[in-house]
């Protein structure tokens, strides 16, 4: 393992600690915060957070962008407008980070877990579609559950590190089974599956912004349609469903206070306007780590899967011997090198032990075999 730490201390040029990863801010950011400090405006309302859905639309190929306080609101509400109730079920992925189960949790819903794919690390179309069929029936142009007897409403597939799941697939799946499809891609700015954007291929998409993602304003999400009622409505729910007014402070329905602050828009704004150069770093990175691992017999390097052009947010290798888990990333850890395991698979959590779910044997090799490695963008 020690050839390994010398290999990552030389391509990110430290002898230091090396952190998981970094954001960077080499571009505008200074110049737009102080643009926006300057006019005052530097709540919810201001040129910056116009700007930048304006321009986040155009980079992922959506008609609409409406810009949230984070990745976990964006796909709280983006749910909600899926007409997700209390009362429904949601299909998502076992694998996945916890914001997405949060986000189905406020609804008081509940969430059913298939497995994924082992190439991808996301949603697997057989599994959903075998759940589907063993478990579900068509009723009223209704997924019905036969078990629970509740509707399922929704499916979240999780983009995984940035590596798109086979989302067309997905997609027909859903529309078969008359499920709205809700995109997880907080971690696949930038990602594109058979050379379209990840987050539009479902009725509603779902962007994180946070600290560590590819491009960052601290906190931050944003939610992409093509449904020009369900982005008014996107924007109305974000805004405490405040009725229009001059002076009035009318609400006719709960509301959510998930607006994005004009500072992080000013930020997301020059972040946004390097995107393709961090992309493109990442890519040099994932190459020089494709080539040191390529004759390790003890770990694999994780590639983009077919059909895919990945951002690689996170690299990841998978550790051929699950028992050497723990002792590598002990290892790396203590000595300086930021590594970490893949997150505890959401039916394990006491949270959500008692939900439905299919057989997670990919899953669950993944939970025990794939480690992340240090990603941020070398400059």
């Amino acid at each position: 393992m020690q050839n390994i730490i010398e290999f990552i201390q030389k391509t990110f040029k430290s002898n230091k600690f090396i952190p998981l990863h970094e954001p960077r801010f080499i571009g505008n950011e200074k110049e737009y915060l102080n643009k926006c400090i300057d006019s005052t405006f530097v709540s919810s309302v201001g040129e910056y957070v116009d700007k930048f859905e304006e321009e986040f639309a155009k980079k992922v190929g959506s008609k609409y962008a409406i810009a949230t306080v984070n990745g976990t609101s964006a796909l709280h509400i983006s749910l909600l407008l899926a007409n997700v109730t209390e009362n429904d079920e949601v299909i998502t992925q076992a694998l996945t980070f916890i914001a997405t189960c949060n986000a189905i949790s406020y609804i008081k819903s509940k969430p059913i877990f298939v497995d994924v794919d082992k190439d991808t690390m996301g949603m697997s179309p057989d599994s959903l579609k075998n759940f589907l069929e063993k478990n579900c029936e068509i009723k009223d142009s209704k997924c019905i559950n036969k078990s629970t007897k509740k509707i399922i409403k929704a499916c979240v597939p999780m983009h995984t590190f940035g590596h798109s799941c086979r989302i067309d697939e997905i997609k027909s799946i859903c529309d078969e089974w008359k499920i709205s499809l809700v995109e997880d891609a907080a971690e696949s700015l930038g990602s594109f599956y058979k050379k379209q954007h990840t987050g539009t291929f479902g009725d509603l998409g779902a962007f994180s912004f946070n600290g560590n993602k590819i491009i960052t304003s601290g906190g931050g999400g944003v939610i992409v349609t093509d449904d020009e009622k369900l982005a008014r409505r996107a924007k109305y729910l974000t805004t405490t469903a405040k009725v229009p007014h001059p002076f009035e402070y009318i609400h006719d329905e709960i509301g959510f206070n998930y607006r994005m602050p004009n500072l992080n828009a000013a930020l997301l704004v020059a972040q946004l306007e390097n995107l393709d150069f961090f992309i493109k770093r990442k890519k040099e990175l994932a190459n020089k780590y494709k080539e040191f691992f390529k004759d390790n017999n003890d770990v694999n390097f994780v590639e983009e899967p077919k059909n895919s052009n990945s951002n690689y947010w996170l690299q990841a290798v998978l550790l051929k011997d699950s028992s050497n888990r723990d002792g590598f990333l002990e290892f790396m850890n203590k000595n300086g090198v930021m590594t970490r395991p893949i997150w505890k698979l959401m039916n394990e959590l006491e949270m959500f032990k008692d939900s439905q779910s299919s057989t997670l044997e990919n899953s669950k090799y993944l939970e025990q075999h794939i480690v992340n490695i240090p990603s941020s963008v070398i400059l």
